[in-house]
């Protein structure tokens, strides 16, 4: 399943989130007691990220420096747009809809309404890119006024009104410029709670935010669509450690009780979650949590499952 680097195929999972229209790829990240961390306060960052998962890079529209295509484009730009770039770059598209953008909002509000979630927050990069991530924040504004007026209040309107802190039983919208988020998940991760991103965007992010909470061993996902669904680690293949008992599986355990969830076993997800949750807290390491602690002492992948097991109670 590895995507080459550079050349060769395209990447499999993509192709299968096309395929399936996938379009929400929904990445939790949160802290569990016991693990370590490279940050002080790992526990004060609980966010779930959804990103689009259909458009922007993921649609692979680009063609290589020389080719034909690549020429024909730049001869296009030039004649008919008045726009000259050098021969020699190759290029690409990032195609933003207001369709696939809405419905993807509409997927993270629905889920920060269901799971009391108090935030909702655009992370976009307008300020550059205004026709695509620009819209992609003014499509998800649109898509909260029209559909969610009564549950939300933006942070606009307070601003105005002098009001620092949304009501209570309002969720406060939002968004940040993509740079600007980075920072602030590192130094105010606790004003953030579901974070709605174009593909590239969400991706960088679903990445820092699992790093800040040990590692991409404890980032699972989800990719969903209107009636189907996939559920995979967010870290893709490990191909070094292929049967040699030293991977962290935390990842692909909490994405199989994101899988339960998803089917309406929410007790055996919890189950399965608190399992997790208490072999940790209890010191129970694999290889990457032990280099990041500077222990010598860790357990293999599989010790690492019948400890949890034991646990599952």
């Amino acid at each position: 399943m590895t995507t080459p680097v550079g050349g060769g195929i395209r990447s499999l999972n993509v192709t299968i989130r096309q395929s399936l229209e996938l379009f929400a790829s929904v990445r939790p990240s949160r802290h569990y007691p016991g693990v370590p961390s490279p940050v002080k306060e790992p526990e004060r960052l609980d966010v779930v990220i959804f990103r689009e998962n259909t458009e922007d890079v993921y649609k692979g529209l680009e063609w290589k420096r020389g080719s034909e295509e690549a020429l024909n484009l730049l001869g296009y730009l030039k004649s008919e747009l008045g726009v000259e770039l050098s021969s020699d770059c190759g290029l690409g598209l990032k195609p933003i809809s207001e369709s696939a953008t809405k419905r993807l909002v509409r997927s993270a509000m629905n889920y920060a309404v269901r799971k009391s979630r108090r935030v909702v927050t655009f992370v976009h990069k307008g300020n550059i890119m205004k026709y695509t991530e620009g819209a992609f924040r003014e499509w998800g504004y649109e898509l909260v006024k029209d559909e969610f007026a009564d549950k939300v209040v933006l942070e606009s309107e307070l601003r105005k009104k002098g009001i620092s802190s949304a009501p209570k039983d309002k969720i406060l919208v939002n968004d940040r410029i993509a740079d600007n988020m980075l920072q602030q998940i590192l130094t105010r991760p606790n004003e953030y709670s579901v974070l709605v991103a174009p593909n590239l965007n969400g991706d960088y992010l679903a990445d820092a935010c699992a790093a800040q909470v040990g590692g991409l061993g404890f980032a699972p996902g989800a990719n969903i669509g209107d009636g189907v669904a996939v559920f995979e680690p967010v870290h893709g293949t490990a191909p070094k450690y292929a049967g040699r008992n030293v991977a962290n599986p935390s990842a692909l355990i909490l994405s199989g009780s994101m899988m339960l969830e998803y089917l309406g076993y929410t007790n055996a997800s919890m189950l399965v979650e608190k399992a997790v949750e208490r072999t940790l807290a209890d010191g129970v390491m694999t290889m990457d949590l032990a280099k990041l602690s500077g222990s010598q002492e860790f357990v293999g992948t599989s010790e690492f499952a019948d400890a949890l097991i034991d646990r599952m109670v």
